[in-house]
């Protein structure tokens, strides 16, 4: 996971406190997941957009926007069912920072899914997140970018555990990360099968397997 935190324009501040209840109080967020925001969640902050009129940056129909929600948790995390529901409930992309409050510390991490905006429901990627860092620990200013998508794409790719290949879309990644992780349940199975196998030319087959499903993986992984 990465170490990185952005320092967010401050034309971009926006400073709204969002409630709680205006993600989860209509029928599509499930009861488990009511339950989860309000045990989770302490407070939502839409903390900054990232928008043409903020930060001089063209938008188009994929990236109109960016927005920054700051979450304060009640303990530990905030999980992924509840960025979720946000996430669903606001059609933009968005960059979570979650804060938590220790005895010995205050922490923040950075996540976000790729978000593919559409007629219905966004299409989200799974969550990317870097590690929980100090909350006050040194802020990297934005990347250089031409446009919101190319911004975006800039955001999101550090948090990813592929690296970006020349001319590759984020939603290529998602799709390459989705694939790997795929991939790596198949050969942990393929693995634990070697290891029980008793007859030896069954061994041969599965490891024959095995090596190809790792070179696969190899492939989609790297850049």
């Amino acid at each position: 996971m990465p170490d990185l935190l952005y320092r967010w324009p401050e034309a971009a501040k926006f400073g709204r406190r969002v409630p709680k209840e205006k993600f989860y109080g209509h029928g599509s967020v499930s009861t488990s997941v009511r339950e989860q925001f309000v045990a989770e969640v302490q407070r939502i902050n839409w903390a900054y957009k990232l928008a043409e009129t903020t930060i001089n940056l063209v938008g188009d129909t994929a990236v109109p926007e960016i927005q920054v929600f700051q979450l304060d948790a009640k303990a530990a995390d905030v999980s992924d069912a509840v960025l979720t529901a946000i996430d669903r409930a606001v059609p933009f992309p968005i960059v979570f920072e979650v804060n938590r409050h220790r005895s010995e510390s205050d922490d923040v991490r950075m996540v976000a899914a790729h978000k593919q905006l559409g007629a219905g429901t966004p299409k989200l990627s799974s969550y990317y997140s870097t590690a929980w860092l100090p909350a006050d620990a040194p802020r990297d200013p934005l990347p250089t970018a031409i446009s919101l998508p190319a911004l975006y794409a800039a955001l999101l790719q550090p948090l990813t555990p592929l690296a970006l290949r020349p001319g590759e879309e984020m939603s290529e990644v998602s799709d390459r990360l989705n694939a790997a992780r795929k991939l790596e349940r198949e050969v942990t199975a393929l693995e634990r099968k070697l290891r029980n196998e008793p007859q030896f030319n069954r061994k041969v087959e599965l490891r024959r397997t095995l090596k190809a499903k790792q070179d696969e993986l190899t492939e989609l992984v790297e850049g």
